[in-house]
């Protein structure tokens, strides 16, 4: 499957280059635009889930472990987590956004009954994967509900009820925006909580972040070494990604405001890679230094990460009961609230049962996107190469996110 990876990845940055060349100062306009900063607040909260907040601190000694993993040292852990997360990856959510508000209303692909399906199996997997995330890394985080490795009780009833609110939540768009703003904030906030406590605390000094934030121009200097997977753990980041990458792009394309091509493409990589790299770096100070982040800091940790599962799984939900016809209009609200409850919980359980691999969902995303390709180069090529505009119907009224349902 690398090889299968490889053309995908390769095949998406050639995209990105064609893209820009061709339409990079076309004003982007999407079915339901809203201002930058919420459209940045979307991106951001949809775009990323808990592992944000609960993988690095698992993770930073994995990968400074170079006789283990020689792979990793051309670079510290710090520049290797960032470039897991952050800047360059961006850039998959950017060619699926262009695409949803640009090229596929012209085209229909997506309205294909198979592709359809095909599509739906992607979201769907990617959802309880989300969920199953969240679960498996409780014990971790709150081990004060248990011994710190098994699953109890508890951190299942914690699952289910993060289900039920993205359920909920998924049942309006009007709650998107309240969402997606308050875990920026709430994000931001914690980032300024743990900062303060690494920084401010006895014996400590705030020039000491500077000296870790510095770390992360590493990244920028092997950046060639993040393209292709670097072994078998970045190969899965890689899928993860690339599953992400088409449900988030057709979400988030209908918020874009107005940016030109080369702006949207600017927005996608930069301002969510500024608070992860801040956030990184707090973490990272702390797991060099051998600080606590036991009680407080990991409950506050886990609300936070608990929100951004809650926006990722309302986006995810949105998606794919829209293009099934599952909708809250149809259905009425009990029937949709439990059926895609029952069914969120049932997968997520499938994945603990290593039925499911997010490798096999990231695979069949790769496969949709040339699938893609050959169908527009085949049927559509005329229709996409006259593009110069978003298409007409979409108009910059930020007003139209309040009446939506």
């Amino acid at each position: 499957m690398t090889g299968w990876l490889s053309a995908g990845i390769l095949f998406t940055f050639t995209a990105i280059a064609f893209v820009l060349y061709r339409w990079g100062n076309l004003k982007c306009v999407g079915v339901t635009p809203v201002r930058t900063f919420t459209f940045i607040a979307i991106l951001f909260t949809s775009g990323l889930d808990v592992g944000l907040i609960m993988f690095p601190l698992t993770e930073f000694a994995g990968y400074a472990n170079t006789a283990a993993s020689p792979e990793y040292g051309f670079s510290n852990p710090l520049a290797i987590e960032f470039g897991f997360w952050a800047f360059l990856i961006w850039a998959f959510y950017f060619l699926t956004c262009f695409y949803f508000c640009v090229i596929e209303p012209r085209v229909r692909f997506f309205d294909i009954p198979w592709v359809k399906f095909i599509n739906n199996l992607v979201i769907i997997g990617t959802c309880a994967f989300t969920a199953y995330l969240l679960l498996t890394n409780l014990p971790w985080y709150l081990p004060e509900l248990g011994d710190g490795e098994t699953l109890v009780g508890s951190f299942y009833l914690i699952v289910f009820l993060v289900i039920a609110a993205a359920v909920y939540s998924s049942t309006s768009l009007r709650y998107v925006r309240i969402l997606s703003l308050g875990s920026t904030w709430l994000f931001i906030g914690l980032i300024a909580l743990m900062w303060s406590g690494a920084f401010l605390g006895e014996g400590n000094h705030p020039g000491e972040f500077l000296t870790s934030f510095a770390l992360l121009g590493d990244y920028f200097v092997n950046i060639h070494h993040f393209v292709l997977p670097i072994n078998d753990y970045h190969e899965f980041y890689l899928f993860w990604w690339f599953a992400w990458s088409i449900m988030i792009g057709q979400f988030t394309s209908r918020f874009v405001g107005g940016l030109k091509t080369y702006q949207v493409l600017l927005a996608m990589m930069l301002f969510p890679s500024i608070p992860i790299a801040i956030w990184f770096t707090v973490l990272y100070y702390y797991n060099v230094n051998g600080l606590e982040t036991a009680g407080f800091y990991n409950l506050a940790m886990v609300l936070v990460g608990v929100l951004f599962v809650i926006n990722s799984l309302d986006s995810l939900i949105r998606l794919y009961t829209d293009n099934l016809g599952l909708t809250v209009a149809r259905f009425g609200k009990l029937k949709y609230f439990l059926g895609n409850l029952a069914a969120m919980s049932a997968l997520t359980l499938l994945f603990k049962l290593d039925f499911l691999q997010i490798q096999w969902v990231g695979a069949l995303a790769i496969g949709l996107i040339f699938a893609c390709l050959g169908y527009i180069l085949a049927k559509k090529f005329r229709i996409v190469s006259e593009i110069e505009a978003s298409p007409r119907d979409n108009k910059i009224d930020f007003n139209k996110i309040e009446m939506a349902n």
